[in-house]
């Protein structure tokens, strides 16, 4: 096994890591929620949505890490690099957006808001 197949290797583990995560913190939080949404609603469903949502930010970690490993390791190209920037960017901002619907702040506000 070369260095390539590796690299590879460890960037589809990456994204199976990320697809798992979201998928078991889904499931988790959907049988969290149909165990406690008849007691009182909105709890249940604030408590919901934030299961998922951070469900969602720990995948798009590990889907981040996953394409700087293949694109940086694999194949370093001004086009690869470029498109890689632009996934970057697109799921940095998912994760500032659920981050701020989650707790209602930015994540650089939170100690201010915290004290």
């Amino acid at each position: 096994m070369d260095f390539t197949e590796i690299i590879e290797t460890a960037g589809k583990a990456l994204d199976g890591a990320g697809v798992a995560a979201i998928a078991i913190g889904a499931l988790v939080a959907t049988v969290q929620f149909a165990r406690s949404w008849r007691d009182d609603f909105e709890p249940a469903y604030e408590t919901y949505r934030r299961g998922l949502g951070r469900a969602i930010l720990l995948g798009l970690e590990f889907l981040v890490a996953a394409d700087i490993i293949r694109t940086v390791a694999v194949a370093p190209s001004f086009t690869s690099v470029g498109v890689l920037a632009l996934i970057v960017l697109v799921r940095t901002f998912l994760s500032y957006s659920m981050q701020l619907e989650l707790t209602g702040h930015w994540p650089w506000n939170q100690a201010k808001t915290s004290t």
